[in-house]
């Protein structure tokens, strides 16, 4: 099995930037959704916070193993750098015909970082069918900063997707995204298991940075998403290029003079 780290290229971090999650489709062996699931069923030791991640797990268990995959141990030092801590992990199980959904939420209290963010691994160990539920949730929604359940209330948002993958998908997404786990109308448990990972470097210019000055960067962070108003929609793509100078350590870089406009500051200029 390959073991060199598959880094993230700019163009895929700019995406991660604009929408909160990046997908890995099927990335896991059968093999490895196997143990997986056997082990899910039983349960997981808790791992306290801030233990670093190379010692969270012993090695005969799935989930190093799953972690050192090169597609997921590149996407993983990519947005985190290659040392983080283990913020928390669980398994989550829905129930056969069980009849309920979460309601839509961010995970923990709000986090206002401007300058670093978690990210959460959402793995799937089999199929999911629109049948199974899957877990909802809202593209471009992690910089719309929210305290949990603030929008519970809400039932459905444009663009909204609700995931449909091959076993051994891994979805990797941004601390604040807003999602919920959806009701299971077969007759199947549905697994999911989630690890939060906190970084312990500065997240600047970890990836493959090559493609930096690619166009396609700039096309990423400034693409529309359904349920953004004309107005609002401006400020998600001006947080997003704020994310992105701190990411790059670029603070030139701009989208519509947005950022440079805004931080026009004559007076403190003048008392330096």
């Amino acid at each position: 099995m390959p073991t060199t780290k598959e880094l993230l290229t700019s163009v895929q971090v700019a995406r991660f930037v604009a929408q909160g999650f990046l997908r890995l489709d099927a990335v896991v062996p059968q093999e490895l959704n196997e143990e997986a699931i056997a082990t899910l069923s039983s349960g997981l030791p808790e791992v306290p916070y801030g233990t670093p991640l190379f010692r969270a797990f012993p090695e005969d268990t799935f989930i190093p193993c799953m972690l050192a995959l090169p597609a997921v141990a590149g996407a993983v030092e990519s947005l985190v750098g290659p040392d983080p801590t283990v913020d928390h992990h669980a398994v989550h199980i829905r129930q056969p015909h069980e009849g309920i959904a979460q309601d839509l939420h961010a995970d923990a209290i709000i986090d206002v970082r401007p300058d670093a963010f978690d990210i959460q691994l959402m793995y799937y160990p089999h199929e999911v069918t629109p049948e199974m539920g899957g877990t909802l949730s809202v593209p471009g929604s992690h910089l719309r900063r929210i305290n949990e359940t603030d929008i519970g209330r809400v039932q459905n948002l444009r663009g909204q997707t609700r995931l449909t993958c091959p076993a051994g998908t891994i979805v990797v997404v941004h601390h604040g995204i807003w999602h919920s786990g959806r009701r299971n109308d077969t007759a199947r448990q549905r697994y999911m298991y989630k690890i939060r990972l906190n970084p312990t470097v500065p997240q600047v210019g970890l990836w493959d940075t090559s493609d930096l000055h690619d166009p396609a960067v700039t096309a990423e962070l400034g693409v529309s998403l359904p349920w953004y108003e004309w107005a609002t929609g401006r400020l998600e793509v001006y947080n997003r290029a704020l994310l992105w100078r701190a990411l790059t350590g670029d603070d030139t870089f701009d989208i519509e003079y947005w950022i440079t406009r805004a931080g026009n500051r004559p007076a403190l200029r003048r008392n330096a």
